[in-house]
């Protein structure tokens, strides 16, 4: 009620205002005072002014292009961001045409159509003519620009060129994983039911399948045992046969990837996965395949006009070819600190800010000698006894966080 009563109050004081001004306009005009409505001639003054203003309005928008013109984007890290840096600058030449030719019949409208009392403004109702103009002329550019456009994606997006390196992006909240193919240039199988500590991408290869086959066994076996213990009847009693459906379920998953052709198995094995950081070779075509484990995330390489989102349940890629090394970015930036990023350019949880890794762009001897000191899939996951670190895990002796996927 308070609240509709100062509704109705502010109405009313406004009403009240507009009717004292009414009152003070007739009585001034009884009185002989001055009016409040502008005379022609500060009419026609203003109008100048809104014209010559004009000419300072430009004088300062051509200011701004000469000053900050070239600071708009840094230098394209990659071959296909210049071709994108000229869409965008063919963007602005005709969006800044369209911006002087309209602010121009703007400013002149309003010093040639100052008020006068003798003249009467045409009611014109409509124009087919004009109706057509201004809509085809538009859709003109825009169809220009569309295809431009589009061309330039179609080139990113599509197949890549034969001998491109194949680099997988693979992000969960709240981190990134880099996988690279490896000499035979594929990437392996992979499957989430695979998924576990030191397998995070769930690659699928003889051994993979053998550990997590004996793990989750050893997982069910655990759990059968405990379910001898628990009451009937109970909900720990329900939930614990849950888990043991849920984990017979991933078992047989597991184990039908054995039905693979060898050369599906094997391709996984010389795979490397990298966190943090990620090295490139300078003017090497790199084909990027995308996946997510969990929400939609958004790949967003900056320095390389390149973005794609990376979606659950599917695979996007795109390819692109460095042009300059970190450290020739370095001094053409001017900043002895410059890297290149990886970033989530979505809005993905609460640690999204965590979502970034470094790329170092080398030269490919440089490139080569880094990867061939890099740990294969193969020996990240061999047991101690045979050499690999074993990545020990409360979760099973071969480090498989295999509670962690819930079917």
């Amino acid at each position: 009620m308070v609240v509709f009563f100062t509704v109705v109050s502010v109405v009313l004081a406004v009403l009240a205002i507009a009717q004292l001004i009414r009152v003070f306009e007739v009585t001034s005009r009884l009185k002989g005072g001055v009016s409040p409505l502008p005379s022609d001639s500060e009419n026609k003054y203003q109008g100048s002014m809104m014209f010559l203003f004009m000419f300072a309005y430009f004088g300062f928008f051509a200011w701004l292009l000469a000053k900050y013109g070239d600071k708009v984007l840094p230098t394209s890290g990659s071959v296909h961001g210049d071709t994108l840096d000229t869409i965008l600058a063919f963007n602005f030449w005709i969006i800044g045409i369209v911006f002087v030719i309209t602010h121009i019949f703007l400013f002149y409208f309003a010093y040639k159509y100052t008020f006068n009392k003798d003249r009467k403004a045409l009611y014109y109702t409509h124009s087919n003519k004009l109706e057509i103009l201004w809509t085809s002329v538009p859709a003109v550019f825009l169809a220009v620009i569309v295809i431009y456009g589009l061309s330039a994606w179609i080139d990113i997006t599509s197949d890549a060129p034969e001998g491109s390196m194949v680099v997988e992006l693979y992000p969960k909240q709240f981190d990134w994983t880099a996988r690279y193919s490896g000499s035979d240039t594929e990437l392996g199988a992979s499957n989430y039911n695979m998924i576990a500590t030191n397998n995070p991408l769930g690659v699928i290869t003889k051994t993979s399948i053998e550990q997590m086959s004996a793990d989750l066994e050893a997982e069910i076996a655990e759990l059968e045992e405990d379910l001898q213990t628990i009451p009937q009847g109970g909900l720990k009693y329900e939930e614990t046969k849950e888990r043991i459906a849920k984990r017979g379920r991933q078992l047989d998953r597991v184990r039908s990837f054995e039905g693979l052709d060898i050369a599906s198995l094997e391709s996984g094995n010389d795979d490397i996965l990298k966190k943090n950081e990620f090295y490139l070779p300078k003017n090497k075509s790199v084909n990027f395949v995308f996946r997510s484990r969990d929400v939609i995330h958004s790949a967003y390489m900056p320095h390389f006009r390149a973005q794609m989102n990376c979606v659950p349940g599917m695979t996007t890629q795109f390819h692109f070819v460095p042009q300059y090394t970190t450290e020739e970015m370095r001094e053409i930036t001017g900043n002895d600190e410059f890297e290149y990023t990886l970033l989530c350019n979505k809005i993905c949880g609460a640690a999204h800010y965590n979502m970034k890794m470094t790329i170092k762009v080398v030269e490919q001897e440089e490139f080569d000698a880094w990867l061939s000191e890099q740990e294969t899939f193969a020996q990240s996951i061999a047991p101690e006894d045979e050499g690999g670190e074993g990545m020990a895990s409360e979760s099973g002796s071969n480090g498989l966080e295999i509670s962690m996927i819930e079917q």
